[in-house]
């Protein structure tokens, strides 16, 4: 019965839905929130990884997590919130569960998550760019370094056959 109640409340209250900004779980994100003390108010940056999402529409709520000073810090933003003017992902990353509360037992280095990859038409476009300045260069300056490591090291060991042979003719 209550179900019924909220699900039409959320119905009529859609079209009042603000686009925040596409993130998932597993981000690491900058929350831009509203504080007010007295009459005055100032945007606040709260950044972290998002750790977990619940429920959905109107509802819908995130966590997220940071260090400060080796000590974890978890907020959790109701995601329609007036409060909330913002959600900006910095990076995006890999994750193989909904929840991610086992990085609460994790410090430093052990709670970064791998960073997910460019998309296959992004680096296709990326080819094709540095096609049209001319190939590779990072190829071809290895080449250069590899044909000049290996005349220095011909003309070494050229240098030491010849002493060899100097010293076995003596």
């Amino acid at each position: 019965m209550s179900r019924d109640i909220l699900q039409q409340i959320e119905a009529r209250n859609a079209d009042k839905e603000r686009a925040i900004g596409a993130f998932d779980i597993g981000d690491t994100v900058d929350v831009k929130v509203k504080i007010s003390e007295g009459d005055k108010s100032r945007i606040q940056t709260f950044s972290g990884t998002v750790i977990a999402r619940q429920h959905g529409g109107l509802r819908e709520s995130f966590t997220v997590r940071r260090l400060v000073d080796g000590e974890g810090v978890e907020r959790t933003f109701p995601l329609h919130s007036p409060h909330v003017v913002g959600v900006e992902v910095k990076r995006k990353g890999v994750v193989r569960r909904a929840k991610l509360y086992f990085l609460r037992d994790r410090v430093g280095k052990a709670t970064r998550l791998r960073e997910k990859r460019v998309a296959v038409e992004e680096v296709a476009a990326a080819d094709g760019a540095a096609a049209k300045k001319g190939g590779r260069k990072r190829g071809a300056k290895a080449k250069a370094e590899r044909k000049a490591r290996a005349a220095a090291e011909g003309a070494g060991k050229a240098a030491k056959k010849a002493k060899k042979q100097k010293a076995a003719a003596e």
